[in-house]
C-alpha cells in the first residue's frame, strides 16, 4: 500500500535537515555564547532557576535573555505567518520564514565576533523560535525539531509496538524517529567540530536550507 502523500516540508528529508540545524543552534550558543541554549528553553529555565536559587543574579540574566528572545521570536514568526497567509502562492509561509531565518543567520555569522554573547544568543533563539513555529509536522503527525524528550518517548513506544507487539507501523515509526534523533545529535557534533575550526562561521557552515519548491 502506498503511503499517503504529504507536503514536501513534512517529509523525512526536510525534518532531518531541520533537526540537524536545531542541534547545531544549541551547540553553537552553548559553546560560543555563554553556555545557553538557543532552542532548548527547558534547559534555560532549569539553569535560570538554579542560579536564582543560588542568588547569582548576573548569571541568571544570561538565561533570561534567550527565553524572552524565543518568546518574541515566536510572536514575530506568527506575524509573518499571518502576513504570508494573505498571499495566494503556495508555500509562501515557509519561504518567508526561511528568508527570515537566513537573514538572522547572516547577521550572527558576519558580526558574531563583535556581538556580545547575550545579543548573539538572542538572535539564534529568534531563529530557533521561527523554525519551531512553522515546521511542526512530520509525515502528517506532530513533530518538534528542537526538543528530543518527546521524540525519545515516541521512539521507545514505537520500538515496543514494533518488536514486542509485532506491529509493522511501530517499526517504521521507530526508524523515522530514530533518524530524527540521530540527526539532532549529528548537528550538534558537527557544530562542535566546526566551532574549533572556524568559530562563529560554524553556524552557516552547518545550516542546511532545503528548497520547498
Amino acid at each position: 500500500m502506498n503511503e499517503k502523500p504529504y507536503p514536501v516540508h513534512e517529509s523525512l528529508l526536510i525534518g532531518t535537515l531541520l533537526t540537524a540545524a536545531a542541534g547545531s543552534f544549541d551547540a553553537f550558543t552553548y559553546l560560543l555564547h555563554g553556555e545557553v541554549f538557543a532552542g532548548l528553553q527547558t534547559g534555560n529555565v532549569i539553569l535560570l532557576g538554579i542560579h536564582l536559587g543560588q542568588a547569582q543574579w548576573t548569571t541568571a540574566v544570561r538565561y533570561m535573555v534567550p527565553i524572552f528572545a524565543f518568546m518574541f521570536g515566536t510572536m514575530a514568526a506568527r506575524a509573518l505567518q499571518l502576513q504570508a497567509s494573505k498571499k495566494s502562492r503556495p508555500l509562501t509561509e515557509q519561504r518567508w520564514l526561511i528568508q527570515y531565518e537566513l537573514t538572522l543567520i547572516l547577521i550572527v555569522t558576519l558580526f558574531g565576533h563583535w556581538l556580545p554573547d547575550l545579543a548573539a544568543s538572542a538572535l539564534v533563539s529568534l531563529i530557533a523560535a521561527a523554525q519551531l513555529q512553522e515546521f511542526r509536522r512530520l509525515k502528517g503527525g506532530p513533530f518538534t525539531s528542537l526538543m528530543m524528550t518527546g521524540n525519545l518517548r515516541t521512539a521507545a513506544q514505537s520500538l515496543y509496538d514494533g518488536f514486542i507487539r509485532g506491529q509493522q507501523k511501530g517499526r517504521k515509526d521507530a526508524a523515522t524517529i530514530g533518524t530524527i534523533i540521530l540527526s539532532f545529535a549529528t548537528g550538534a557534533a558537527v557544530t562542535g567540530i566546526l566551532t574549533t575550526l572556524i568559530g562563529t562561521y560554524a553556524l552557516v557552515g552547518r545550516r542546511f536550507v532545503p528548497r520547498l519548491d
